[in-house]
């Protein structure tokens, strides 16, 4: 299908299932040579990114944990700017080496914050690894040590991604259609 219709809009194919998955394999070998030796816990946000850290994870070659929290400050096409933590952290990282899993970093807003809350439980290390990144849409600098893609400032849905709840369940991704 090169287009769907989520709720009220019309979005057109822009990242093909088969583009994602060899990104995720090429970023999974990345991690896992970084991490030789070490077992890092993976922090994935929820919902975006659950497709993405599944992919991911079967993917890197290491032991490891994962556990989840959830932030939001997305309503409808629009962030809000307002970040709300969901879930919280169940999982003791003091000394550990977290790598956070992002499903996409627009504005760097959430991602900031995550890291900030994270800092202070004392982890050996924060890296990030996001599947897309917006970098035109960034308003403040993260550092985003693994990344898969990067995309224009558009509105998408599918592979995890949303809108207004719906249009996760896609293989591909998705460009809002203007």
């Amino acid at each position: 299908m090169n287009r769907i219709k989520v709720k009220d809009k019309t979005f057109e194919v822009s990242i093909p299932a088969e583009e994602l998955a060899r990104e995720v394999r090429r970023v999974a070998t990345e991690i896992s040579r970084d991490y030789a030796g070490r077992e890092p816990l993976f922090l994935p946000v929820l919902n975006g990114s659950f497709i993405f850290a599944a992919d991911l994870l079967r993917e890197v070659d290491l032991p490891c944990e994962i556990s989840f929290i959830k932030l939001a400050s997305y309503q409808g096409t629009q962030s809000t700017g307002e970040i709300r933590e969901v879930i919280g952290l169940a999982q003791d990282i003091t000394g550990r080496d977290v790598i956070i899993v992002e499903d996409i970093i627009d504005s760097g807003l959430t991602m900031a914050h995550m890291i900030e809350t994270l800092e202070r439980h004392n982890p050996a290390s924060i890296r990030v690894c996001s599947l897309l990144v917006k970098p035109a849409a960034l308003k403040v600098e993260v550092p985003i040590h693994y990344r898969a893609l990067d995309i224009p400032n558009d509105f998408i849905v599918g592979y995890g991604l949303d809108y207004d709840g719906f249009g996760r369940n896609t293989k591909d991704i998705y460009t809002l259609v203007k």
